[in-house]
């Protein structure tokens, strides 16, 4: 993955990563609010040595740095915490004592910086206190050639001991900034994992590789009614190129019959071939759509006709095709699935559905037959076998590579034409997202009177 993909991970997963870094910080507010406060009083001292002349300073300086390391271990040592345990108003052990103090020396220089640590504040300073006379003194006798000889090292305060007004533990900022890194990796990590563990299908480029067909078009998601969108919306620009492709296709191949089919249920196959069927009437084209999914039908009741007789009927000859179409607007027929067989398979699959589709055919410009899904059933198979063409629509973001790939392979085991995909359902905004169409629309509000004009005139109802 280069550095884009990484972007456009982070973009599809910024609200996991939100997440993750949120948690963490509240991971973080409870660690500062349960940690006790731990305050800090410090001391430094500077270590010289007594020189005759300017020729001993050098040598001098050089001895107290190389002492440094050592007046260090002196100050946790018995000789200096131990008197300080248990005096009154420090009330610790020895090993609470030496916990509590730590130094740290000053690079390039003769000076160390002491400090004791400890929830009380008041014991912090009056522990350091002690310990600031207690340390001069068991450097200064270490330093002592003998009893009767001062000392080769003097000890001088030059700073403190001072109580520090804010605690060093917990240091909230510290933690924070600690917190929101780790939840931005976790997060990130995550983003990742998902996106690799992610089968869907997400952008028309890996829907193409995968049914080695076009993309016609990808086809946003509409905030109103999927089956009557307005004339000038993002999803029926998307459909007018679905229709363009279509007629490409008709003029060199003779494409009459169009099988509209899925790989799987819920992917907007009903809505794709009522929105086709109604662009194709909308160019001047006498229009049929048929309810091909005689299990689970749902044309009529969404177009509002009747449903009890269509296709199934005119299949085992219980009515003829003239009294079962039902016309829905100007230039635009529909054949209903007519009552559920107790065989639709062998129904569809019988000669009389070759009859009927060549009867269609000369009739009608365009015929569109809304096919059930692929994977579930053999039903679509039948149908798209017996169509001119057939167009896959794939929900993005749903529909696995697997299914995809399966239901390609149910079409060419039945010799279908596959025309291509449309990659259904996409993000309107987003790393996915589809191309802006409605740069060049009108306002909202002459939108709204078209679609008005529009449901009027296909319904043929009078405005």
């Amino acid at each position: 993955m280069g550095l884009r993909d990484y972007f456009r991970v982070a973009r599809r997963h910024w609200l996991l990563m939100l997440i993750s870094v949120v948690i963490a910080l509240g991971v973080a507010l409870v660690v500062n609010l349960n940690t006790t406060p731990v305050y800090a009083a410090r001391v430094t001292f500077v270590f010289s040595t007594p020189v005759v002349g300017a020729t001993d300073l050098y040598p001098a300086s050089l001895f107290n740095t190389s002492r440094l390391t050592t007046y260090a271990k002196l100050l946790t040592s018995d000789e200096v915490a131990t008197p300080l345990a248990g005096t009154p108003g420090v009330n610790l052990d020895v090993q609470q004592v030496r916990d509590a103090i730590s130094s740290e020396n000053v690079p390039d220089t003769v000076m160390m910086v002491v400090s004791v640590e400890d929830p009380d504040p008041n014991r912090a300073l009056l522990l350091l206190t002690r310990l600031t006379k207690r340390f001069q003194n068991a450097v200064e006798n270490l330093e002592r050639p003998s009893p009767a000889k001062p000392s080769t090292v003097k000890v001088t305060v030059v700073s403190g001991p001072a109580l520090e007004e804010d605690p060093v533990a917990p240091n909230a900022l510290n933690n924070f900034a600690l917190s929101t890194v780790v939840g931005l990796v976790i997060g990130a990590a995550g983003a990742v994992g998902r996106e690799v563990a992610d089968n869907t299908v997400r952008n028309a480029e890996a829907l193409g590789v995968l049914a080695s067909a076009p993309v016609l078009a990808a086809v946003p998601i509409d905030e109103g009614s999927p089956f009557v969108s307005p004339s000038a919306s993002p999803r029926t620009e998307a459909l007018r190129e679905v229709r363009t492709q279509v007629q490409c296709a008709a003029a060199a191949n003779s494409v009459k019959t169009l099988a509209v089919t899925s790989a799987v249920p819920g992917e907007g196959r009903s809505a794709t071939a009522c929105g086709l069927a109604l662009l194709f009437a909308e160019a001047g084209q006498r229009v049929l759509i048929v309810d091909a999914e005689l299990r689970q039908p749902r044309l009529a009741a969404l177009l509002g006709r009747e449903g009890s007789a269509g296709l199934s009927t005119v299949l085992d000859g219980t009515a003829a095709l003239e009294q079962v179409l039902q016309p829905w607007g100007a230039g635009l027929w529909l054949l209903a699935s007519g009552r559920t067989p107790p065989n639709p398979s062998e129904l569809l699959s019988s000669p009389r559905m070759t009859e009927l589709v060549d009867d269609v055919r000369k009739r009608f410009d365009v015929v569109i037959f809304d096919c059930p899904p692929m994977l579930p059933v053999t039903d679509a198979a039948v149908v798209a076998a017996r169509a001119d063409g057939t167009l896959l629509v794939v929900r993005a973001r749903r529909t696995t590579s697997a299914q995809v790939t399966a239901a390609v392979r149910a079409l060419h085991a039945v010799n279908a034409t596959l025309l291509g995909c449309v990659l259904n359902m996409v993000a309107r905004t987003g790393p996915d997202a589809v191309p802006r169409y409605d740069t060049y629309f009108p306002p909202a509000a002459d939108r709204r009177d078209r679609w008005w004009r529009m449901s009027h005139e296909l319904l043929g109802v009078s405005a």
